[in-house]
């Protein structure tokens, strides 16, 4: 694996769907444009867009392969690269987290490379997310990862999750472990408790893992913050 970028996957993000909370935001979605600056820099041959998903928008999704926000009260498609030449364009929506994925590669106007997805289950045990990402990482050589997912939903009162005072530890765990690419502290998230603090990038931060893993490579931690009580990280591999 030549590079990878973590991003956080609120809808929110999209500043359609954000309305008027729109501009909290901003610095989130500027790391994330940065973010995926080092990625088509690594000149990958594929890139593969990773995010929590629901039963029914898990596993592989292929090229072209298109979301809405409509669920959000926005009447926006976006799609995950271009559809082959040839090929029909793909039925199954993408995921909300692969959709946001979507989005920011074409407000990035990405075409560094072709882009499949990949919808994880969130609680995806720890042993099959890093065997997950090691197929990942020995599918293609030149691939570059970019990897959706959020903190705990726990940071306040006013969360998603209400308070629980374990969420900034586990969020500052994290950030760490993705600020450094920290192979070892990513994969020792304990899951049982991610899935109690509702963070839904624990799986595929450890899938992240699993690709990384003998890779080599350097983590810098872009963004950390939680402005809705939920905790957003942006971090780059290379």
């Amino acid at each position: 694996m030549l590079a990878a970028a973590v991003c956080p996957c609120p809808p929110l993000l999209v500043p359609e769907v954000a309305a008027g909370a729109g501009p909290e935001l901003d610095a989130a979605r500027a790391a994330c444009l940065e973010a995926l600056d080092v990625l088509a820099a690594a000149e990958p041959d594929l890139l593969i867009v990773a995010g929590p998903a629901e039963p029914d928008g898990r596993g592989p999704f292929p090229p072209g392969s298109a979301g809405s926000f409509a669920g959000f009260g926005v009447g926006r498609t976006v799609r995950l690269g271009e559809v082959p030449a040839g090929a029909p364009a793909p039925e199954r929506p993408l995921p909300a987290s692969l959709a946001v994925g979507a989005w920011l590669l074409e407000r990035a106007r990405w075409t560094a490379a072709p882009v499949e997805g990949l919808g994880v289950g969130e609680a995806l045990a720890t042993d099959r997310c890093l065997a997950a990402g090691a197929d990942l990482a020995a599918g293609q050589e030149r691939v570059a990862l970019l990897v959706m997912g959020d903190g705990s939903a726990c940071r306040t009162v006013k969360a998603p999750g209400y308070l629980d005072e374990r969420a900034v530890d586990f969020d500052a765990a994290a950030a760490r472990a993705l600020g450094s690419a920290d192979l070892t502290a990513l994969s020792a998230l304990d899951e049982s408790l991610a899935y109690e603090l509702k963070a839904s990038g624990r799986a595929p931060w450890q899938v992240l893992a699993g690709a990384a893993e003998g890779a080599g490579l350097r983590g810098k931690l872009l963004y950390e913050d939680a402005p809705y009580g939920v905790g957003y990280f942006v971090a780059t591999w290379s």
